[in-house]
């Protein structure tokens, strides 16, 4: 079973992952990828609109996996496309990362094109 895609520009994204929605920030999330990641899940699917950004960036952080082998995937929120790249800083503040593997942006409303 393939479990990557490789991607046009050569980046190779795993093709299973976590979401983490509706998983409460604290605790909660923080165990659930923990778990995805001890039994092998390298891809993490968050967005700021599920509040629990930071619990995601520590249990990354606390895992003993290399940042450089979690594929991170995220979402702009339609009241941030306005002004995407200070939303984007503070997503990476709140996950405590210095990128971002794929950023989507969550909703095709409001000023998306500019985004």
């Amino acid at each position: 079973m393939q479990t990557q895609i490789v991607l046009n520009d050569g980046n190779i994204i795993p093709q299973f992952g976590l979401g983490v929605y509706q998983i409460p920030e604290g605790e909660a999330t923080e165990n659930a990828v923990k778990e995805a990641l001890r039994l092998g899940y390298r891809h993490i699917d968050t967005a700021h609109a599920y509040q629990n950004e930071r619990s995601v960036g520590r249990a990354i952080h606390s895992s003993e996996i290399p940042i450089s082998e979690i594929w991170i995937t995220s979402k702009l929120w339609p009241s941030d496309y306005d002004d995407a790249s200070q939303a984007i800083e503070r997503m990476l503040e709140r996950l405590n990362l210095k990128q971002i593997d794929l950023l989507l942006l969550h909703q095709q409303v409001g000023n998306y094109r500019k985004a």
